[in-house]
C-alpha cells in the first residue's frame, strides 16, 4: 500500500510525449536537469531506467549523496522511484518516501510531466515540520520541472 499523497508538481512541456519520456529514461542525464545533482554513478550499471535499477547522486553541495531506484515503471506514463539510502538523513525521516513521475499528452507537440510526492507523517518530527518539508520539496521538484522543459524545448 502506498503511503499518504503530500504534493504534486507539475509543468507543460513544449516537446512530443516521446521525446519527454525518452529523455527522463536515461539516468546519466539526471545532472543536467536536476538543480541539486552534480553527477550520477550508474551502481546497476545501467544507464536506462527498468525496474529494480538503482542509482547514486552526489549533490550539488560535494559531500551529500542518495541512491534511488525505480520500482515500477508503466511505458510512456510513469516511474515510480524509492529512496533505498542517503548521507543526510531524509530516509531515516522518511522511510517510506515514494515518488511518481508521470507524463500525459496534451496533443502532438505537448506533454504535461508531473511528480507526485507521497510519505506518512506518523513521525513525530514529520508530522511538526510537514509544512515545512512540503514547501521545501514543492520548490526542489518545480526547479527540477523547469530546468527539465528548458532542456528538452532547447533540444527539440
Amino acid at each position: 500500500m502506498r503511503p499518504k499523497f503530500q504534493s504534486k508538481q507539475s509543468v507543460i512541456i513544449n516537446a512530443p510525449i516521446e521525446k519527454v519520456w525518452e529523455f527522463n529514461q536515461d539516468l546519466s542525464r539526471i545532472a543536467e536537469y536536476h538543480p541539486r545533482v552534480n553527477k550520477v554513478d550508474l551502481i546497476s550499471g545501467k544507464q536506462f531506467r527498468e525496474v529494480g535499477v538503482a542509482y547514486q547522486c552526489h549533490l550539488s553541495d560535494g559531500k551529500n549523496t542518495c541512491v534511488e531506484k525505480d520500482i515500477e515503471i508503466i511505458p510512456m506514463e510513469k516511474i515510480v522511484t524509492v529512496f533505498v539510502s542517503d548521507t543526510m538523513g531524509l530516509t531515516k525521516l522518511l522511510p517510506d518516501y515514494i515518488v511518481e513521475s508521470t507524463v500525459k499528452k496534451i496533443d502532438d507537440k505537448t506533454t504535461k510531466a508531473e511528480i507526485s510526492h507521497f510519505y506518512s507523517s506518523s513521525i513525530w518530527k514529520v508530522w511538526l515540520l510537514n509544512s515545512i518539508i512540503k514547501r521545501k520539496i514543492a520548490g526542489e521538484t518545480m526547479g527540477t520541472l523547469r530546468a527539465m522543459k528548458k532542456k528538452i524545448e532547447n533540444e527539440h
